[in-house]
């Protein structure tokens, strides 16, 4: 729907590409604001540390690839800074004491009515901007981590925060923030995911997938990274060791085209699909009966909204490891690095354990938040009527 309305709400989203999570879960958001209020508001998303800070600052995001991969430990060092006096905080602090000036002249450039950040270096230095500035921006902050949340997410200065759980809300109010701020919604996702999907059978007919064989969903991620051919290799052996094919297997190799060139080149026991970026994930999920998927916060998200139960094949150390306990605790599904434990529990899902795979489904499902992007968005839109409304009141 429409507003008539002489000009937009301006509406700045911050976010900076240190893993794809933060960008998707921004699109998302714009994609509420847009089917919730039509031009109302206009959302516009920036990499604030790439195109905005100087030099070695802007350099982050090109880092998160070698320290999340490469050298997982020093990662989870900094991650796993809480304490006032540890590293890690000294690095955030004073990166942002470098930053204030090109984030100032960045408010200044888009003169937005509302802040949202969905980045966990951007609350300290937008607060220490916003303390400068003459008149106070509304700023949200809505955390794109599920369970284990960095310290720096959580700032009492913000107007709101919004979570994903449990464990993120205790925590934040463990930081200093109040109960008044805080909202736990769950995750943005694409707002795709709130919509009916079709059933099974049309969407097996749709994708040209086997209409009746269980199918297990393989994701890389969106740089397709991990022993991915590994474990397809070995779901497709369980799969197939009785000499016919209990199940299906569909693998999103994401931007690696690499890797799916070599997937679709193999001569696969059991009806096989090889996808390389996909823009229509609900229809994969909705016609698969299981994933198997790396510990990311948002793609975990979208399974329990679409009732798969999860195996985790890994997790980044730090920021996502409290998901693994989540899935288990949860009893949505299982953990396994091994690829080849990894097939033997696809095995017994779609075999012996069926009516497991079924209770695990139920319980996914009551787990997901598919309205949780537009619950979060109407919020935001709270958050600005009653600035607004305040900053148009006279005192009394």
């Amino acid at each position: 729907m429409t507003h008539p309305q002489t000009a937009p709400v301006r509406i700045l989203c911050l976010m900076s590409d240190t893993g794809g999570g933060h960008r998707a879960s921004a699109q998302a958001l714009k994609a509420g604001f847009a089917e919730l209020y039509g031009d109302r508001f206009q959302v516009d998303i920036i990499d604030l540390i790439t195109d905005y800070l100087p030099w070695p600052l802007n350099q982050i995001p090109k880092m998160y690839p070698f320290l999340s991969n490469d050298v997982p430990w020093m990662y989870s060092a900094l991650y796993s800074s809480q304490s006032s006096g540890s590293w890690g905080n000294w690095l955030a602090i004073n990166g942002s004491r470098m930053a204030k000036n090109s984030v100032r002249k960045a408010f200044l450039q888009h003169q937005p009515d509302l802040i949202i950040s969905v980045h966990p270096l951007l609350q300290l230095v937008s607060m220490w901007v916003m303390d400068e500035m003459p008149h106070r921006i509304p700023f949200v902050t809505v955390v794109t981590d599920l369970t284990t949340a960095h310290p720096l997410w959580f700032n009492p200065g913000v107007d709101a925060c919004y979570v994903a759980s449990e464990e993120a809300y205790r925590f934040a109010l463990s930081r200093g923030l109040r109960k008044d701020q805080l909202h736990l919604f769950g995750l943005p996702i694409r707002p795709a995911f709130a919509r009916p999907a079709l059933s099974k059978v049309e969407l097996r007919a749709k994708l040209k997938m086997d209409p009746a064989l269980p199918a297990v969903l393989l994701i890389g991620g969106g740089e397709g990274i991990g022993p991915v051919e590994e474990i397809a290799a070995q779901i497709t052996q369980q799969l197939s060791a009785s000499g016919k094919a209990t199940g299906q297997l569909v693998v999103v190799a994401g931007r690696n085209k690499t890797m799916q060139e070599r997937l679709a080149a193999r001569a696969w026991p059991i009806p096989a699909l090889i996808n390389g970026f996909v823009d229509n994930m609900p229809d994969w999920m909705a016609a698969c009966d299981c994933i198997v998927t790396k510990a990311g916060p948002g793609t975990m998200a979208e399974a329990l909204i679409s009732g798969l139960p999860i195996i985790l094949s890994g997790f980044i150390p730090g920021q996502e490891e409290g998901n693994v306990p989540y899935v288990i605790n949860n009893d949505v599904g299982e953990y396994s690095e091994d690829p080849a434990e990894i097939g033997r529990i696809v095995a017994r899902w779609f075999g012996p354990e069926s009516a497991k795979l079924q209770t695990m489904s139920d319980k996914a499902r009551a787990l997901g938040h598919p309205q949780a992007t537009f619950d979060i968005v109407k919020s935001i839109a709270g958050v600005w009527a009653k600035a607004r409304q305040q900053a148009t009141t006279p005192p009394k």
